[in-house]
């Protein structure tokens, strides 16, 4: 329809002659046309405002609300994007019902690593080689002497000779193992050696060769989970000067896990029986990129796993602390801190060879340097790689301890007579001050599951890419009413340019 017969039609009837003109379908010409169109009718809010103003003031008004509400909306967008990124967790806590439960590990240890008799005499054949002491008194060991025990353990392990006998055999220390009514024995514990306490045992790990490779539930052998032990200490052998207290370490924990006991281990005085209860609680942690958590054993910690056969060990991380800082050390100083020398066997940095790491001596600073520069912020060296993150996964036991007199009169004769058969040697006042004896000696301990009830702890992302997509319409929504839709108008306008542009240069090529 032309002009002229708009301007005709609107003589007749009566209509506005403008109106009419910007409401009937034109053939686009050119860009200009393109833009204006799309401004005077999307649903975008203030450019429509734009276009149709009919003053300049009233177009500046429009132009500069414009440009300032979509400044604000794009600060916010860009803030919700960054938090995003910023990968915000949130822990919720819930209660589930878990039966049947499987029973803890239970690891103990004796609070001091050597008996007296097994170790004095090598020891002051070392003393005496090197000329530190002359005497072959083994009665006494003096504070001057003790100062060379530490000196005397890393000549024997640098010379790769066995301390074990030098540590209580749990044959010896273990009276009395009851699981929900059934005995157990010395058959049924795995052990494990720690830098502190010397041999430990587990009871209720998870290992091929004891119960059939499985773990222990609370209701084996129609039991509600109680575990008793009777246990003594033989403190008339602690070796002097090593350890200033008496007693019985012990720790719950998970089936599948190297206890850290000389950290986090309970330490149980003589003459009482304690009370473990115990109620479960499971952590789980967000993945990469949220925490650093991982349940994949490293091959450097894998080779300390490797040591206990038939032990199913998961991953640690403060064993990867440890093991990592053992590495570290050897490779700065060709030998391993004598603190934690029960990690010993190291996987060399850039190969696949694993050595048995020599003691460093006490005197030499290298491994107390080495130690300082890995809590640096940054790495001591390219090679240096901690990866210890968290576990994504964990099962820990809250323990609550009571505890009351023991043992009791009538059970002094069992003790007694377990004590007279072992073959630690007794005391030397034993046969007129027996019972004195026991009662500075034994340690019993009944672990217990309080509730079936687990408490789960889950951490969450507080932000998901849903949020994120809300966060973002609702603030292009709120200040310049932008929705999908609206996007899609942009798209049209882009395409219909290019497309003209396109035809405008096919016609010129092909003029």
């Amino acid at each position: 329809m032309s002009n002229s017969t708009i301007s005709k039609i609107a003589t007749v009837l009566p209509v506005n002659t403008e109106n009419l003109l910007m409401s009937t379908p034109k053939l686009r010409r050119n860009n200009t046309s393109i833009i204006k169109e799309f401004s005077f009718n999307t649903s975008m809010h203030g450019i429509p405002g734009i276009a149709r103003s009919e003053s300049l003031l009233n177009r500046a008004f429009w132009s500069v609300s414009f440009l300032i509400f979509t400044g604000i909306m794009l600060y916010f967008v860009v803030q919700s994007i960054i938090t995003y990124f910023n990968y915000p967790t949130q822990t919720s806590v819930s209660f589930s019902d878990e039966w049947p439960q499987n029973f803890p590990a239970v690891t103990i240890c004796n609070n001091s690593p050597f008996m007296y008799d097994s170790f004095i005499g090598p020891f002051l054949n070392y003393t005496n080689s090197l000329n530190l002491t002359h005497t072959n008194d083994t009665t006494v060991l003096s504070s001057q002497q003790a100062r060379y025990i530490r000196d005397f353990l890393i000549y024997k392990l640098n010379r790769n000779e066995s301390v074990t006998d030098f540590f209580y055999p749990l044959e010896s220390i273990l009276i009395k193992c009851i699981f929900n009514g059934i005995s157990c024995s010395v058959n049924d514990f795995i052990q494990f050696v720690s830098p502190v306490y010397g041999s430990c045992y587990t009871f209720n790990a998870k290992v091929d060769h004891i119960n059939n490779g499985t773990i222990h539930q609370c209701g084996d052998y129609g039991g509600v989970g109680l575990l008793e032990l009777g246990l003594y200490t033989h403190n008339h052998q602690y070796v002097p000067f090593v350890n200033d207290d008496v007693g019985i370490v012990a720790l719950v924990h998970d089936n599948t896990k190297l206890p850290a006991i000389d950290i986090i281990g309970s330490k149980l005085a003589p003459g009482r029986k304690y009370r473990l209860n115990y109620r479960k609680r499971t952590n789980t942690l967000l993945p990469t990129p949220y925490t650093t958590c991982t349940d994949e054993t490293t091959e450097r910690l894998q080779i300390i796993f490797d040591q206990y056969v038939g032990v199913k060990y998961d991953y640690v991380q403060e064993l990867c602390f440890r093991v990592t800082l053992q590495t570290y050390t050897y490779e700065q100083c060709g030998c391993i801190s004598p603190l934690q020398w029960a990690f010993r066997y190291i996987l060399v940095p850039g190969t696949n060879r694993i050595v048995q790491a020599p003691l460093c001596n006490i005197s030499d600073p290298c491994y107390t340097e080495a130690a300082i520069r890995t809590q640096g912020p940054n790495p001591p060296s390219p090679t240096f790689d901690l990866n210890c993150g968290l576990e994504c996964t964990t099962n820990e036991f809250v323990v609550r301890l009571s505890s009351s007199l023991a043992p009791t009169s009538w059970y002094m004769d069992e003790v007694k007579s377990f004590v007279e058969s072992s073959s630690i040697r007794l005391s030397k006042n034993w046969s007129t001050n027996w019972a004195a004896e026991i009662g500075r000696n034994y340690v019993g301990i009944e672990v217990v599951t309080e509730s079936t009830k687990v408490e789960v702890y889950t951490q969450q992302a507080s932000l998901s890419r849903v949020d994120v997509l809300s966060n973002i319409g609702g603030q292009t929504g709120l200040w310049i009413g932008i929705s999908f839709l609206s996007l899609m108008e942009i798209a049209e306008m882009v395409f219909r340019l290019i497309r003209y542009q396109s035809h405008s240069i096919c016609r010129k090529l092909f003029k």
